[in-house]
């Protein structure tokens, strides 16, 4: 039989339980991980509510220049891509692409990936698989220029994709805002590319670098006729 004392302790035990549950699902939110909070703020909350996205991307390589517009719908991946010289743009969905895919086809989509990638990096954190990012506990030299920053390390596996298994470390600022990166293709020892991330701009509900100049005047990506809806 139980006297009123066992009933009290059973009483606060539960109580603790119940609390401890309905407390975990508040703390998951206040602190996420460094990925969601790097995404958040660039706006992947509101992601879901982007209807299209139009942009140019722009890259200069000693003397060379390339520019690829391009017209995406995430919903459903409809990709339109714009050549210039008057030629009829490639429309096509993502989610059709196969094995048997033509192959200047798949070399669209992979320069579309490529493109789509450096504008909108920050959210593919919590958009992608196969993907772990991490923080580390102290503050890093920046690799162009003075000043220091904390470096979030980004590792992609599995071996699937146009450019499997790719490391990046994103130097960022208390706000996990990106100011600088190194991008390391395959994982390599050598730094494939290094910019800086400037000239922020809002779209809609995305906060997008518009600038990423290197680190030196031989290489520059930037954007051009972005339009967020």
């Amino acid at each position: 039989m139980l006297n009123k004392f066992n009933i009290l302790y059973l009483t606060l035990i539960v109580t603790f339980i119940i609390s401890c549950n309905n407390n975990e699902p508040n703390y998951v939110k206040e602190k996420p991980d460094v990925a969601s909070k790097i995404a958040r703020y660039y706006g992947a909350s509101s992601f879901k509510d982007v209807n299209s996205i139009e942009f140019t991307f722009n890259v200069q390589k000693n003397d060379k220049q390339i520019h690829r517009s391009w017209y995406w719908k995430p919903k459903n991946d409809l990709v339109k891509f714009f050549p210039g010289n008057n030629e009829v743009p490639v429309t096509y969905y993502r989610k059709q692409l196969s094995n048997s895919t033509n192959e200047q086809l798949k070399k669209i989509d992979s320069r579309f990936i490529n493109d789509q990638y450096w504008l909108l990096f920050p959210l593919h954190l919590v958009l992608d698989k196969n993907v772990t990012v991490t923080l580390d506990s102290v503050k890093h030299n920046l690799p162009i220029g003075e000043g220091t920053a904390r470096l979030a390390t980004v590792e992609y596996s599995g071996g699937k994709g146009y450019t499997p298994n790719d490391k990046y470390e994103l130097f960022i600022d208390d706000n996990y805002k990106i100011l600088q990166w190194i991008y390391r293709r395959n994982n390599s020892p050598t730094p494939t590319r290094l910019t800086k991330w400037e000239d922020y701009k809002k779209f809609g509900p995305l906060t997008l670098s518009l600038n990423r100049p290197g680190i030196d005047s031989t290489f520059r990506v930037w954007f051009t006729n972005v339009k967020v809806k």
